[in-house]
């Protein structure tokens, strides 16, 4: 065997070993959706944008088939934003359901962020296509839900439906603030999400809130 060889045979060992310690990382991410899936249909739910200063509260809802394999799933704040679009478009193909709720910041305003969180989350499981039998969430219990619900604390890190559904809600969010951005020029919201940085705080005291800032939450910088 030629030198080359041997370097390309190593590789190719070192690329299944990767793969092989991925799938082993994946199947311990199943655990909780193998202890469920004798209940039926397994969701798993999770939402971002609790903490900005602009821009909406998101959910997402999962369910996916028994055993999917997609690589690399993970708690959506661990990946590249690369990465979190191409395992969203992975995720909208093979889900057998998926469903997002969205509470814009007025709504947020009205009723608190910790509320507004539940109601996007209700809302994210009404828009299924599938009824789910057992619900996974991040760490919550949601109010108001007769579906039977398992709270798993750090769950976008254990459950593979939950890194699913924080994968599509933050893609979905990510996509609507780089869209703010075109209709409120000036307080960087494709690259801050909406998140207090130094610089969309200038430009909130320069500027003043546009319609999509939280009242509640800028009233102490303005």
């Amino acid at each position: 065997m030629t030198k080359t060889e041997q370097l390309r045979l190593e590789r190719e060992q070192r690329k299944l070993e990767k793969l092989q310690k991925e799938r082993e990382r994946l199947e311990a991410m199943r655990s909780f959706e193998h202890q469920y899936e004798g209940y039926g249909a397994v969701c798993g739910i999770d939402e971002v944008g609790r903490g900005p200063l602009a821009g909406p509260v998101v959910a997402g809802a999962v369910i996916l088939p028994t055993d999917c394999e997609i690589l690399y799933l993970n708690d959506s704040k661990k990946l590249s934003e690369k990465k979190r679009e191409l395992l969203y478009d992975e995720i909208m193909e093979k889900a057998v359901a998926t469903g997002i709720g969205v509470i814009s910041p007025a709504r947020i305003d009205e009723i608190n962020i910790l509320q507004a969180t539940y109601e996007a989350m209700r809302m994210a499981i009404s828009n299924l296509k599938v009824q789910p039998s057992v619900l996974l969430n991040d760490a919550v219990t949601i109010p108001l839900v007769e579906i039977p619900q398992v709270p798993i604390i750090k769950g976008d890190a254990k459950s593979v439906s939950i890194a699913a559904a924080s994968i599509i809600a933050k893609v979905t969010r990510d996509h609507m603030m780089v869209e703010y951005e075109e209709i409120y020029p000036g307080y960087s919201f494709a690259s801050n999400k909406g998140y207090g940085s130094a610089q969309h705080i200038a430009a909130l005291k320069e500027l003043g809130p546009t319609p999509i800032h939280r009242r509640t939450f800028i009233k102490n910088i303005l």
